[in-house]
């Protein structure tokens, strides 16, 4: 969306998927605490943890846990954990505070984004430009950024995303609607939340197909 803002003679179609023009004030609420986890690690040491060796990896894989939450949905989280006791297999079967298997979930996805070796640092300067990015940004609204939007948009969203939900989307396409712009919107029918751009991906080809048949057409 950003780039058919700035390059409007760039592209012929844009299809922006699950994400909006800014982040509401929720999404910034969970990036914050994901931030805060990770500066009340001890090794953090105001991101001076390079030289000792000693990287603030609990507070991280806290930071990840916070964020998984967000990608899900409670519908899907009731659907595939509920109340089940986390498995034999697993070492956090015996944990007092791990006993659920939602619980065990989320520490193995914190564990996960650790063996990647990502970087404390990069996590918080990601995030925070996630929350600052706004594509009205030096106009004098986001009507008038939108207005230089040329190309033609399909506007995509999860009918269970609670990072973006699809109000947030909709607004999007009114606006441009009223602004004479070519714009479409789809919502998914997915319990999965914002994972459902991964998971039920398939669910996108047919408005994904129409906008490319589209353009065909209008190349001819």
């Amino acid at each position: 969306l950003e780039w058919a803002v700035m390059y409007p003679d760039y592209m012929d179609a844009v299809a922006p998927i699950a994400c909006s023009a800014r982040l509401s004030a929720q999404a910034i609420a969970f990036n914050e605490v994901g931030r805060r986890a990770i500066m009340l690690d001890p090794n953090w040491r105001k991101g001076e943890y390079y030289e000792d060796g000693e990287k603030p990896r609990q507070g991280l894989a806290l930071a990840r846990m916070i964020g998984t939450i967000t990608y899900l949905s409670d519908e899907i989280m009731q659907q595939v954990f509920g109340r089940k006791p986390a498995s034999e297999e697993s070492a956090l079967e015996h944990d007092l505070h791990a006993r659920f298997d939602v619980e065990r979930y989320l520490h193995e996805e914190g564990d996960k984004l650790l063996k990647r070796d990502f970087d404390a640092n990069s996590y918080l300067y990601l995030s925070k430009a996630m929350d600052l990015h706004d594509i009205s940004r030096g106009y004098a609204s986001l009507e008038e950024a939108l207005s230089r939007i040329q190309a033609r948009v399909l506007l995509i969203s999860i009918r269970s995303d609670i990072l973006f939900p699809p109000y947030v989307m909709r607004e999007i396409h009114e606006m441009l609607k009223r602004l004479g712009k070519r714009s479409e919107y789809f919502e998914m029918d997915s319990a999965y939340g914002h994972d459902a751009f991964l998971v039920e991906y398939r669910k996108m080809i047919p408005p994904l197909r129409h906008l490319m048949q589209q353009l065909e057409e209008e190349s001819e």
